[in-house]
Order: structure tokens, then sequence, then C-alpha cells
């Protein structure tokens, strides 16, 4: 009996911060090689001695890299990155298990 794939995410928000970093690096406003030196960096500065298995750890580093990244170049201002994190914390700490977390007053998709 064959058994199903592993994802290749362990949750969504990693596979978004992915992409969005991919698609970044393919529009040009950052090389490939400056985004691992700067990922590796934030892993030492966390301490990573260990193997990451792509969890949540890993992709905690990966997103505040990517966060500072994106404040240094100018395209994203650190005080809406936090504003919007707490908005999207609020909305998922309001919402009912199983239901789709949503912004109040953020239009349907």
């Amino acid at each position: 009996m064959n058994s199903a794939p592993s994802p290749a995410f362990e949750a969504p928000w990693h596979a978004q911060v992915f992409a969005l970093t991919v698609h970044l690096n393919e529009a040009g406003h950052f090389s490939w090689p400056d985004w691992a030196a700067r990922f590796g960096a934030t892993l030492r500065r966390h301490g990573v001695s260990r193997e990451l298995n792509g969890g949540d750890d890993y992709f905690a580093a990966w997103l505040e890299t990517l966060e500072s990244y994106l404040a240094e170049k100018r395209m994203a201002d650190p005080g809406a990155v936090s504003k919007a994190r707490d908005a999207w914390e609020q909305a998922y700490l309001s919402t009912p298990h199983g239901e789709p977390v949503t912004l109040s007053g953020a239009p349907d998709p």
C-alpha cells in the first residue's frame, strides 16, 4: 500500500511566506545569494545549531528575515507590518475553531 506523500510545508503560512520570497526574488527585488546570507545570519542570531525540519522555528526566522529585508529596502513600513500582524493575531484569537480567519472590515475574497 502506498502512503500519501508528506506535505512540503507544515502550515499554509509557511508556503505563503516562501512563495512571496521567491516572487520578490524573481521580480528582481533582491538576489538569492543575498537572501541566503541574510537568512543564514538570522538563523545564527537565533542560535540555531541543529538541523531544521522546515517547521515553525525555521519559518519564523524566514519571516523575520523577510520583514527586516523589506524594511531596509523601504518596501514595507515596520509600523504597518506590526499593526497588520497584531490585527491578524486578534482575528485569529477571536475566531471560533474551524472557521476561516478574517480581518474585521476587510472585504470578503
